[in-house]
């Protein structure tokens, strides 16, 4: 499988995942495919092992009285982004999302990052990284 590169995975650290001052790069920590070692858990990124063309998708939940959003990032650049704005008062559970097909160059990084007092919901395996290798 050296041509062959996919990966999934969750963030389940339990609960509430910002607001944060800043942009903070998501971990998603829990791997469930990791094909090709691309996915570090411990960074949150994906690194491309080769170089090709590429299709990532990223979902989140939105958790209650929230802004919420995600951003798919290549190396420093928001590519994507997905948003929802819940109101004040109004205790609703929204999932959101977005993809993308990028031309990546072996070792170009690929994170999904929770934009400044934003915050998405890390539990139950509602929020997900996903990769995969469409051609070389």
């Amino acid at each position: 499988m050296a041509d062959k590169v996919m990966f999934t995975a969750v963030a389940a650290q339990g609960g509430n995942f910002g607001p944060f001052p800043t942009n903070r790069t998501l971990k998603f920590d829990t791997i469930i495919t990791n094909v090709g070692g691309g996915y570090d858990n411990t960074s949150g990124e994906f690194t491309a092992p080769l170089t090709g063309v590429y299709y990532f998708t990223f979902s989140y939940e939105a958790k209650e009285d929230n802004k919420s959003g995600l951003s798919l990032m290549k190396n420093s650049s928001v590519i994507v982004k997905g948003a929802d704005n819940n109101k004040k008062g109004e205790y609703l559970t929204d999932n959101g999302g977005n993809s993308a097909i990028l031309q990546l160059q072996s070792g170009d990084k690929v994170s999904v990052q929770l934009p400044a007092n934003h915050c998405v919901w890390t539990a139950d395996n509602t929020t997900s990284f996903s990769g995969f290798l469409i051609a070389k």
